[in-house]
């Protein structure tokens, strides 16, 4: 069973920055989609970023692009997200979530909008982006 354990969250003001880290047990990263969602109170679970298998190519939320990035340490069995330039809308819980070993054929872009297809998650990280 997968266990994912996010890191690096906190306080930070608007403009700055922070990364992300999500550190994988029993998880090989390149035969699985790995994402960045985030939750504020009151809205639904939004996915963020995203990291496809074997090639490595990226999602991003169209609120998050040029700000963002998503990259991975195979060696390491972690997935981080740096983020940039950062708004105080992107307050949120962060989580970090893995797909099934048995994924479809879905692009990356339509599964990192529809948080169902990720079956193993870590327990989360804030984000507050305040003044």
């Amino acid at each position: 069973q997968v266990q994912l354990v996010e890191s690096g969250g906190g306080l930070v003001q608007p403009g700055g920055s922070l990364r992300l880290s999500c550190a994988a047990s029993t998880l090989t990263l390149n035969r699985h989609v790995v994402g960045w969602f985030r939750q504020a109170p009151g809205k639904e679970r939004e996915g963020v970023a995203c990291i496809s298998r074997s090639d490595g190519s990226t999602y991003y939320t169209d609120s998050v692009k040029g700000r963002f990035a998503i990259s991975r340490d195979i060696a390491k069995n972690t997935v981080y997200l740096q983020m940039n330039s950062l708004k105080p809308e992107d307050t949120a819980v962060y989580y970090c979530a893995a797909d099934s070993p048995n994924p479809g054929t879905s692009p990356l872009a339509t599964m990192c909008k529809y948080w169902p297809l990720f079956d193993s998650w870590g327990h989360g990280a804030q984000v507050t982006v305040s003044s």
